[in-house]
């Protein structure tokens, strides 16, 4: 497994790119209303970062894909594109934001409500969000890959949700996906360790029902196979000294991170 260690200018360019594509989720979330098109917003984003951020949106014809970010709506798991289907109340959308900046990467996403959510669809989302959170916590020089996704299966499926499988968070940087894959679940101790100058995605992807997934015909759109709702969020992360650093903190996030 070829895993990069980045130096101290790369790191430099990742925080560029990781604050970069949090302050596009920061933007967008006063668009994100009941009515709005998923469409609509992914001009909205791609404006944003073209325009005002001079970088790049990653995901545009990115392997074929046809917008500037995804948009994953109720039981959509991931990689949902952006269409003319517009956002209705009750509705729980995931907006997936990378972009380039100075030839680096910056990755992350969250939920978002339209209007007021179910219980159920509440407790599914805050309960993803905190497994992400756990899987961070993991992150430092000596632990493992499996201790990341043990962390995250543990709390998720101790609340009786399940944890997708077949996708799974990345190692970043120059190119969208590195070495290694960060799988949301598995064994302490187990799995490749960790060292200084890594960095990675943690992106849990937790349904309400069964793990099961089926992709659509579109070849991106990945949805639950029992039609469960589905909640994801993402970081990008990077392993220090002695712990670790989110490099894709929204400002409401900046005084739990300290």
């Amino acid at each position: 497994m070829s895993v990069t260690i980045k130096t101290a200018d790369e790191v430099a360019k990742m925080r560029v790119a990781g604050r970069l594509a949090a302050q596009v989720l920061e933007m967008v979330e006063e668009y994100v209303r009941p009515g709005v098109t998923t469409d609509e917003l992914d001009r909205i984003c791609h404006d944003f970062i073209v325009i005002q951020q001079q970088a790049i949106p990653a995901p545009l014809n990115y392997r074929g894909f046809p917008k500037s970010i995804c948009t994953s709506v109720n039981h959509q798991v991931c990689h949902g594109i952006p269409s003319n289907k517009r956002l209705k109340k009750g509705d729980i959308v995931n907006i997936d934001i990378t972009i380039i900046k100075d030839g680096y990467h910056g990755d992350t996403s969250k939920m978002f409500f339209i209007g007021e959510p179910s219980i159920l669809a509440r407790r599914l989302v805050k309960t993803t969000h905190e497994a992400m959170l756990q899987g961070i916590a993991e992150v430092r020089p000596g632990a493992t890959l499996g201790d990341i996704g043990n962390a995250i299966q543990t709390y998720a499926e101790a609340r009786n949700y399940s944890v997708v499988q077949e996708y799974c968070g990345h190692g970043i940087g120059r190119e969208f996906h590195e070495e290694p894959q960060v799988l949301h679940y598995g064994n302490p101790g187990e799995g490749f360790v960790l060292r200084e100058g890594m960095c990675f995605t943690v992106e849990p992807m937790i349904n309400a029902g069964k793990r099961f997934i089926k992709l659509l015909p579109d070849g991106w759109t990945v949805i639950t196979k029992d039609r469960s709702l589905s909640a994801q969020w993402e970081h990008t992360v990077l392993v220090t000294a002695n712990s670790h650093e989110v490099l894709t903190l929204r400002q409401e996030e900046r005084e739990d991170y300290g």
